[in-house]
């Protein structure tokens, strides 16, 4: 059985970071997958710890592995830059695991481009684009111009969700638990 790297994309408020918490408590997803750490120059949010959710780094640090070719994928993301790093995959695939990627539709075509067949997609949808408004309301993190940018980001990001290879529909958590979770088992099993 080779390992695989799950690529894991959706509009910010989707639940996406819900949803694969959830999934990464179960006895399946401890003893069978990773969550690659990606590399970001945004802020860290209240609770978030440098080498668990992000490794926050400076612009001057991040634009310094872009030169050294340290990334698999890349992207600038509301004004801050996010990247998976060569090393992080690397070291992950080493120890034997499935690799899960959150990262956006940019990200996912050039991972696609490096690791090809190695690669399964999965792209959560909100039910509803006033349902992500509500849900990024609520979040209570981001400021009105924040949450109005993400909505206009969002419809483009949801158009590229035909690239994947399943899609999602979060409108019941437990529903789409069931459904990430057993996607994930079949393909590890094909």
């Amino acid at each position: 059985m080779s390992n695989y790297i799950f690529i894991v994309s959706a509009p910010s408020g989707a639940g996406k970071s819900s949803l694969l918490k959830a999934f990464l408590e179960t006895k399946t997803g401890k003893n069978n997958f990773v969550v690659a750490t990606s590399h970001t120059t945004r802020e860290p949010r209240l609770g978030e710890t440098n080498g668990k959710e992000y490794y926050f780094v400076t612009v001057a640090e991040f634009e310094e592995m872009l030169r050294q070719n340290g990334f698999i994928e890349y992207a600038k993301v509301f004004k801050n830059y996010y990247g998976t790093s060569k090393y992080e995959i690397d070291r992950l695939l080493s120890q034997g695991k499935n690799i899960i990627l959150e990262i956006d539709w940019q990200g996912a075509r050039q991972a696609r481009e490096i690791y090809k067949d190695q690669c399964k997609s999965l792209f959560i949808l909100p039910p509803s684009l006033e349902e992500l408004k509500s849900r990024l309301v609520k979040r209570n993190t981001d400021s009105e111009d924040v949450i109005k940018h993400r909505m206009e980001q969002a419809e483009n990001e949801i158009s590229h969700a035909d690239e994947y290879n399943q899609k999602i529909i979060n409108d019941n958590f437990e529903e789409a638990l069931d459904s990430l979770t057993k996607y994930f088992i079949q393909s590890i099993k094909s």
